[in-house]
């Protein structure tokens, strides 16, 4: 049995499961960052709407 070899191939399943985790950890920051802007730009049109009702009720289209 290659103790050594068994030894370096467990070493590197470890690093390569920590970096996994650690991408996992960054997209899920970038995602939550992305989510609050997304409910910032929500709320600012719903304000708009509050304020001006009329501006963008009616859709007229000519074909």
């Amino acid at each position: 049995m290659d103790i050594a070899g068994l030894s370096v191939n467990l070493s590197q399943s470890s690093v390569l499961t920590q970096v996994g985790t650690a991408m996992l950890d960054k997209a899920l920051d970038t995602n939550e960052v992305l989510g609050q802007g997304l409910i910032s730009i929500i709320d600012s049109a719903a304000m708009e709407r509050s304020v001006n009702p009329h501006i963008g009720s009616n859709f007229d289209m000519l074909v």
